[in-house]
């Protein structure tokens, strides 16, 4: 077993940075730099991460367990208040009005909220992220000027009501009207029926003034689609609702309770004809509508391309409580004892179980990929919305990046959350230790903003686009030499050609097959085969599904449906792999670029094993090369367990944004003091004999 690093368990210790140069000539093990991989991770807005950081560790923002509901909410929108005398929350707002046009460094520092209080996080996102982006991508200069300085000081607390009770992730079917009224020069804005309700509405339940309402805009008799409103929800002085406005708390939530999510319903209320946010759709006084984009689909997923920020924000905030969990969990698991196998005295750390490793090194390495590829994200985010990269097929590609890396992050974060729970044991169950409430704040990360299984569905039929477009104007030579290819493909896979080809390359060897697993472009060359073979499949069944009758093509698709959303999210692990494989390349320093090189390997490598039925069906790894991942995945796990404690701490999270009892170090002291008692208590010789012992001698049989 390997022995446990000691650390230091001051208050905010962080481990010095080691280069590979200082290191004691006969220590083979390579050395993390702590500072170095810190900084990485970091990324491109780290100055502003770390200003967000250090507010997150204040007290004044910190979630306080056990508070009812109505407390909680209370003291979160005080909070609010709290980010904006701290000037926190403005980056992405226009210069000329406070802010400074920081679109990446915003959504950066608006996610480490999460390790303050994820509510704290989720409400500001509403008020800044939604309601406020919402009136600043969709409206004009006049709006902007009207409205945001309100907004952005909270003197205009605000909701973002989109969702309905009975349309979710589509949008574009909800129920509520805006009808233009060129008479009045007022649009009419109606629920229909109860369905058609605003609902799990942040800031509607209580703080909410205002809200960025989407309906269908209604003008001259014809449907527009969807468009957002500005309409004011209650009375300033008295918070009750305005005439016509109703609405309900939608009360206690598995989660999040510091937000005051409610219900919203409108009969036929009157708002100016100014109170369209016109950006992208406009109707003229005589009821005219106009709009710069021609086509009412594009138009729509323009609209809602302009509030991609908000998966973006929940992609790095579920990487931040994944790191935060990891942190706690690895570093209880570097103090705490169980079971003494190989010794009488001496109990094992819980962290040299290979079955411990196994539950949290391979999250860890998820994590780092997640992080990684949230970097990519973010600047890709950042390029598009700071003008830097803001063509049409830019949004495009920065929407489905959003919608490929979202869903993979914040599952991640629950299982993640949820085996740290668990690998801490019942210690991991009590809420002083934060994995049970983080993970009940999270739970929701998986259907807002987008449920992860729509988003994922939105990723396939973006592959499946590309796939027909690369084939869509090829001459029939092209496209004959490819269906050959593709046969000679198959025959090769299916017929365990490749197979044998892999057994003869290996010659019977583990040693070899494990050495053609590490390589990287082998593990490229796995995950980008399965992605491709998915899509060309799933393509082939679908072919001329768009010349069906409606029903039939529908039911076409469905058939394919699962096929299709396993392909997104192969798709999204290949792009978080590729991000990890570039942030090792840009590594310097030896030891660390080893390490890191390990723990890349344990991320590529497990999502073979994940999918190695397909691999073995589909005829892409012999049986050799299938044994063998297992088993390398097991000394990856030796290889990485000495420097584990430098990878959650390159992290960067302190004793204040952990906040777990478990991991100040106090469980080191007691397994010490433990030690110590058993220690003395055997030197003395007063210790009592033990029966298993007595019975050993008794029949004549050696002890130890």
């Amino acid at each position: 077993m390997t022995e446990v690093v000691d650390r230091s368990t001051r208050k905010g210790f962080r481990p010095a940075a080691t280069p590979a140069a200082a290191r004691n000539s006969a220590d083979p093990r390579p050395a993390v730099d702590v500072a170095a991989l810190g900084a990485q991770l970091l990324g491109q807005w780290s100055a502003v991460r770390l200003q967000a950081r250090e507010l997150a560790a204040r007290p004044e923002l910190h979630k306080i367990e056990g508070l009812t509901h109505t407390e909680h909410r209370k003291r979160v929108f005080g909070q609010l208040k709290y980010l904006v005398d701290n000037e926190a929350v403005h980056r992405a707002f226009p210069s000329e009005l406070g802010g400074s046009d920081d679109h990446g460094g915003n959504i950066a520092g608006f996610e480490e909220l999460v390790v303050a209080d994820p509510s704290l996080q989720i409400k500001a996102g509403v008020q800044w992220g939604l309601f406020g982006s919402a009136v600043m991508h969709l409206g004009t200069a006049d709006h902007h000027a009207k409205w945001l300085p309100g907004i952005m000081s909270l003197d205009i607390p605000g909701c973002f009501a989109m969702t309905e009770t009975g349309h979710g992730s589509d949008v574009a079917s909800i129920a509520t009207t805006a009808t233009y009224d060129p008479a009045a020069g007022e649009f009419e804005l109606h629920t229909p029926f109860r369905a058609a309700w605003k609902d799990y509405i942040g800031n509607a339940a209580n703080d909410g003034l205002a809200a960025v309402v989407f309906a269908q805009l209604v003008t001259r008799g014809v449907n527009h689609g969807v468009h957002a409103f500005y309409v004011d929800l209650r009375d300033r002085a008295t918070k009750e609702f305005l005439p016509g406005i109703g609405g309900e708390d939608d009360g206690i939530k598995g989660g999040l309770n510091g937000i005051d999510n409610g219900r919203l319903h409108f009969t036929h209320v009157r708002i100016p004809r100014t109170n369209l946010l016109n950006r992208y759709g406009n109707v003229d006084a005589d009821g005219t509508y106009s709009s710069p984009i021609a086509s009412p689909g594009r138009r729509f997923f323009t609209m809602l391309g302009t509030l991609v920020q908000g998966r973006v924000s929940l992609d790095g905030a579920a990487v931040a409580a994944s790191k935060v969990a990891l942190k706690a969990a690895i570093q209880y698991a570097t103090e705490r004892r169980q079971f003494n196998a190989s010794s009488h005295t001496d109990e094992e750390v819980l962290l040299d179980y290979q079955r411990h490793q196994r539950r949290l090194f391979t999250r860890l390495a998820t994590t780092y990929a997640a992080s990684f590829a949230h970097e990519q994200l973010l600047q890709k985010f950042d390029d598009v919305f700071s003008g830097a990269n803001d063509t049409d097929a830019d949004r495009q590609d920065l929407e489905t990046l959003a919608a490929a890396l979202k869903p993979l992050s914040t599952w991640h974060a629950l299982d993640t959350l949820q085996e740290c729970r668990e690998a801490c044991g019942g210690a991991g169950f009590l809420i002083e230790n934060r994995f049970a409430s983080l993970r009940a704040d999270l739970d929701v990360y998986a259907t807002f903003e987008g449920d992860n299984t729509v988003l994922l569905q939105l990723v396939a039929k973006r592959l499946l686009a590309d796939y027909a477009k690369e084939f869509r104007n090829v001459d029939f030579g092209v496209l004959a030499r490819y269906v050959v290819g593709q046969a000679a493909g198959t025959a090769v896979h299916r017929t365990g050609l490749r197979q044998v080809a892999q057994f003869m390359a290996d010659t019977g060897s583990v040693q070899k097959a494990a050495i053609a697993l590490r390589d990287e472009e082998s593990q490229r060359a796995l995950l980008t085969d399965r992605v491709q073979t998915m899509v060309a499949e799933a393509a082939t069944a679908l072919k001329g599904s768009s010349r069906l009758p409606q029903d039939k093509g529908a039911a076409l698709f469905n058939r394919h449906q699962n096929e299709l959303i396993e392909a997104a999210q192969a798709h999204a692990e290949l792009l978080q792999w590729e991000a990890f494989t570039d942030a090792l390349h840009s590594v310097q320093d030896p030891g660390t670029k080893l390490v890191m090189t390990w723990l890349r390997d344990l991320f590529g490598l497990s999502l073979v094993e994940k999918n190695l039925s397909w691999y073995l069906m589909n005829g892409r790894l012999s049986m050799q090369r299938a044994r063998t991942v297992g088993g390398y995945i097991n000394r990856l796990l030796e290889k990485i367990r000495p420097h584990a404690l430098d990878l959650v701490d390159a992290f960067g999270y302190g004793d204040d944004h952990i906040r777990a009892a478990i991991a100040t170090g106090a469980e080191k002291e007691r397994q010490d003091e433990a030690r110590a008692h058993l220690r003395s208590e055997r030197a003395s010789g007063q210790a009592p004999v033990d029966e298993k012992v007595l019975l050993a001698r008794t029949a004549g049989r050696p002890t130890r």
